[in-house]
């Protein structure tokens, strides 16, 4: 009995998949120039960013960073958008050296500083009565 009804779910299922693989692609297939342009619109954005992270930077600093990016790429984005975004506000008047860097990390550390929490729920054992 449930055979057929199963049958018809993975159909409509897989007839969705289908669907959304034949827009993927297409949209992918259909314009490769477009595709190609944002991928170069891309690359040229990210070494203009690097450019101006290297005038702004000392060679110290750069290192470090670039060490923080190894481990944690997602924290030396953000620190570099604070770098770049207090250098265009015009707050970064000369090169910022490895020790301001340092500074910078741990107040970014102390603003973004999650707090772990554990909870422990206990089964109940399913023989024991509460009576």
């Amino acid at each position: 009995m449930a055979d057929p009804e199963l049958e018809a779910i993975r159909q409509r299922r897989m007839q969705e998949l289908m669907a959304q693989q034949g827009a993927g692609g297409a949209r992918g297939q259909q314009n490769p120039e477009q595709q190609k342009a944002n991928d170069d619109a891309k690359r040229e954005a990210e070494e203009r960013r690097q450019m101006m992270l290297s005038q702004i930077l000392s060679s110290e600093a750069r290192e470090r960073l670039a060490r923080i990016a190894l481990v944690k790429p997602e924290k030396a984005r953000g620190v570099e958008d604070v770098i770049l975004r207090a250098a265009q506000m015009g707050q970064i008047a000369e090169k910022v050296s490895e020790e301001r860097l340092i500074s910078l990390l741990e107040q970014i550390n102390n603003q973004t500083t999650k707090q772990t929490k554990v909870t422990i729920q206990r089964r109940r054992n399913v023989l024991e009565d509460d009576d």
